[in-house]
């Protein structure tokens, strides 16, 4: 029986269970267009993932926020 853990996963379950991870990035280009499309049509909003809004110039410290989870920051939108 393995148990062994990576970043904090616990890789031992996959593994004792036989299960399959796949992963890999989005298309962003192929789905752009058509999401903002419905935002622009008022079908999707995405405002519920915005934590928080910041000046342009305030765009490092919104990026710390964001990589060490402070403020429990999801998602911040840089305003100019």
């Amino acid at each position: 029986m393995y148990g062994g853990f990576i970043d904090k996963f616990p890789m031992g379950a996959v593994v004792n269970r036989a299960l399959k991870i796949k992963s890999g990035q989005t298309q962003v280009h192929r789905y752009m267009r058509p999401l903002l499309d419905r935002v622009e049509k008022g079908e999707i909003d995405p405002s519920f993932v915005i934590t928080h809004r910041l000046r342009l110039k305030d765009a490092p410290d919104g990026y710390e926020m964001f990589v060490n989870k402070e403020d429990e920051c999801l998602k911040v939108v840089l305003q100019p």
